[in-house]
């Protein structure tokens, strides 16, 4: 029964299972203190497809570098549209902003919608951005018009070193319909292009127990689900932690 899925489109379409932590890279470039307008013009220039923005405000490598994954965002998602807030942080010394990228493409036929969510923490030394993190990313695509209906259990943070568990559940009963999906955890430093191979599930979505890595960091999860009804991609970070 897995033969009702086109498993050869879900290979051929490419996903870019890097998901977005491209979206804004470490070490950026504005003044000692954040500029009143910069979220405001940071957004703008996202938006706008302004690069020359990018290049006045960055350091020359992460300028290099942010030009060309914003390249290939604007690529893989030409609609694509940014909202970026400043947040208030409770980490001293440690400036925030909450990012939400939205769009959607075309391929074979089928319409995929973006919706990615998270947090870049960063610290300003000598008029540059330093230190930057991104926290609490959520990142779904999906070719289904929302008629899969999941819940996703992901742990925001856990500490290092417990177990703990990483649900994506079906709602609605799946009767005789078989689904095909996978999970798998990625380095910090690789996000780019990492392949997920598809395996039937046997029950109404992905079930997993894991452990965190026994030293603080983020761990990433990326997975999939198929669906006679449509695809779903997602990528969740972690907070791995030496306290709660």
């Amino acid at each position: 029964m897995i033969n009702m899925f086109n498993l050869n489109l879900f290979k051929n379409i490419g996903l870019p299972l890097y998901l977005f932590i491209y979206l804004i890279i470490p070490y950026s470039a504005i003044t000692q203190t954040l500029k009143v307008n910069f979220v405001k013009d940071l957004q703008n220039s996202l938006n706008a497809r302004d690069l020359e923005f990018i290049r006045k405000n960055f350091r020359n490598d992460e300028s290099r570098i942010i030009t060309k994954q914003f390249s290939q965002i604007i690529n893989d998602f030409p609609e694509s549209k940014w909202k970026i807030k400043r947040l208030k942080s409770n980490i001293p010394n440690k400036d925030a902003l909450r990012i939400k990228v939205f769009g959607k493409k075309i391929v074979n036929g089928e319409i995929y919608i973006l919706n990615s969510n998270f947090d870049y923490l960063f610290s300003i030394a000598n008029g540059k951005i330093d230190e930057g993190i991104i926290k609490n990313l959520f990142t779904i695509i999906r070719n289904d018009d929302k008629k899969i209906d999941l819940s996703f259990k992901i742990p925001d943070k856990v500490l290092t070193g417990s177990k703990y568990d990483i649900d994506i559940i079906l709602n609605k009963p799946l009767e005789e319909v078989i689904i095909a999906g996978a999970i798998k955890p990625h380095q910090i430093n690789s996000f780019f292009k990492q392949e997920i191979l598809l395996e039937p599930l046997s029950s109404g979505g992905i079930f997993k127990m894991t452990r965190a890595p026994s030293k603080p960091g983020i761990q990433i999860w990326s997975g999939i689900i198929a669906h006679p009804e449509g695809m779903i991609t997602f990528t969740k970070s972690i907070d791995i932690v030496d306290n709660l």
